[in-house]
């Protein structure tokens, strides 16, 4: 399909549509004119990625199913370059993965079949975004010290900080005006920073931003679990805790990278190189070919992550039942004994195993060898030769979960 790319001037307000339903990115690219902003087309993930970079877009409407590469790998592309982290990002998908979505910077999740009016709408909230000339932050901390201290990092020409030390004085905040961010301590002097998210989340008469829990105390796995429903990100205090909430407060208020101060893209340069998302993670190679299972461990060892290996489905599930408490299989497909697709299914038909992330390792590229592997229970699928980049970027999508 022809779009706009050849008019574009460096003015011009442009959305770029990663769809690859024809029809579909038909009617997006008409409501794109309509809102006036030129349209830009991309029916696979590779010329997506390509494009953001190439043509620096306001903003981008991202489809979840595309031919060549999960929705989500793409946007953790997206948000990890800083060319493009800024832009804000709408995520319409016939499967719903928007918690994952939003929690990684997404500005917005729909479902489809979607009505025009949303459609419209999702457009609407993307310009609102990018043209947004003040960002607000709320922090709730009691300590005054740490709460000055956490205004001075965030502090920009473009953001504003509202500093509260207790949980009513945030609500009364949250109940007048909207924010962008929100920095919560859990360990509050009137009630815990978990009950007033769960009072935040209870009714429409509070504005809810993106969360991050930014904490000193250890919490236990229950904790955790039970914080995540409510909030996007958890930070431990620490030596490097504070690269790890710029990093993610400037996701959260699209801020272009290249505009901030040397010191802190120095910052998130740090926090991005550190991986955290992998340390004493275990991931499980399911893989026949020891050149594979070398290249894999090669790749994921140094960035934290405990590598275990099975060399077969049959392993593979032997594995699981004795070796519980693993963050993320890797299934090759073509094995002997029991192959990948066989061994998938008996996986998900264990309850304890229903939420473990599985992405499938393949050989071929067909659409419908992508769509077995779904179907056969793989939350995502890559294939093979292997990049790495791609790989990275979908094993810290799922592990996350």
């Amino acid at each position: 399909m022809a779009d706009d790319r050849h008019r574009l001037a460096s003015t011009s307000r442009s959305i770029l549509i990663i769809e690859d339903d024809p029809a579909f990115a038909q009617i997006l690219y008409d409501l794109v004119h309509e809102l006036d902003f030129h349209g830009l087309l991309a029916a696979t993930a590779e010329d997506g990625l390509a494009m953001a970079k190439l043509y620096r877009p306001s903003a981008i409407v991202l489809d979840m199913g595309l031919p060549d590469r999960s929705g989500l790998s793409v946007l953790d592309a997206l948000k990890r370059d800083p060319l493009t982290r800024h832009v804000p990002v709408h995520v319409i998908s016939a499967s719903d993965h928007s918690k994952a979505a939003l929690a990684m910077g997404a500005a917005g999740y729909a479902l489809k079949p979607i009505e025009r009016e949303q459609l419209l709408e999702a457009i609407k909230h993307l310009e609102a975004k990018f043209t947004q000339k003040l960002r607000r932050v709320l922090i709730v901390e009691d300590d005054p010290v740490l709460r000055r201290s956490t205004a001075l990092l965030l502090a920009a020409d473009d953001v504003e900080t509202v500093e509260v030390g207790t949980t009513a004085q945030a609500l009364e905040h949250l109940g007048a005006s909207t924010f962008d961010c929100m920095v919560l301590d859990l360990s509050l002097p009137d009630r815990s920073g978990l009950e007033l998210l769960k009072e935040m989340s209870g009714g429409d008469q509070y504005g809810v931003p993106p969360v991050i829990v930014y904490t000193g105390r250890s919490l236990s796995q229950g904790e955790v679990h039970e914080l995540e429903q409510f909030s996007t990100s958890i930070i431990i205090k620490g030596a490097r805790s504070p690269e790890r909430l710029l990093d993610e407060v400037t996701l959260f208020l699209h801020q272009v990278e290249s505009d901030l101060p040397p010191e802190r893209q120095r910052m998130l340069r740090d926090a991005r190189d550190r991986e955290d998302v992998f340390e004493g993670r275990r991931i499980l190679i399911v893989e026949d070919d020891v050149r594979n299972v070398f290249a894999l461990t090669k790749v994921l060892e140094p960035r934290g992550a405990k590598i275990e290996i099975a060399r077969n489905g049959l392993e593979a599930l032997d594995h699981l039942r004795e070796h519980p408490g693993v963050d993320l299989v890797l299934m090759d497909i073509m094995m002997p004994v029991m192959d990948g697709l066989q061994a998938t299914r008996e996986i998900r038909k264990q309850p304890q195993f229903a939420k473990l992330p599985i992405i499938a390792l393949t050989a071929k590229a067909m659409i419908d060898d992508r769509e077995d592997c779904l179907q056969a229970g793989a939350n995502d699928y890559i294939a093979k030769p292997l990049d790495v980049d791609k790989l990275l970027s979908l094993a810290r999508v799922w592990i996350r979960k």
